[in-house]
């Protein structure tokens, strides 16, 4: 069973800022991308941000300039710094973790993980 856990949701005004951690057991070396989505109610999921195994981050256009994902040196846990926070941007914030292509990583751990998520709320 793969460990994937995220923490650091919680409640704040508008403008406020949150930091939300995902770690992970498995080896970086079959770690091919980790990114961040998120679930409004009674909306689809989305992506926010993420970062490739070589350090490459991305972000949605609607957070641009206000989220920024990055992750420890052992590359076992990724961060999303949550900052100008709007209401819109309440919802359940989820980590998801593609393992490298290849029979070595692929076998070991499978292809695609989420974790459980946790919840952002924002007040205006």
């Amino acid at each position: 069973q793969v460990q994937l856990e995220e923490s650091g949701g919680g409640s704040v005004q508008a403008g406020g800022s949150l930091r939300l951690s995902c770690i992970t057991d498995v080896d970086d070396y079959c770690i091919l991308d980790m990114s961040w989505h998120r679930q409004a109610p009674g909306k689809e999921r989305e992506f926010v941000s993420g970062i490739d195994h070589l350090g490459r981050a991305r972000a949605a256009d609607s957070v641009k300039g206000r989220f920024a994902t990055s992750r420890n040196n052992r590359k076992d846990t990724v961060f999303l710094q949550l900052s100008s926070l709007k209401p819109e941007d309440t919802g359940v914030y989820y980590c998801k973790l593609e393992t490298r292509p290849g029979t070595y990583c692929r076998e070991r751990y499978g292809d695609i993980y989420w974790g459980q998520g946790t919840q952002v709320t924002v007040s205006s």
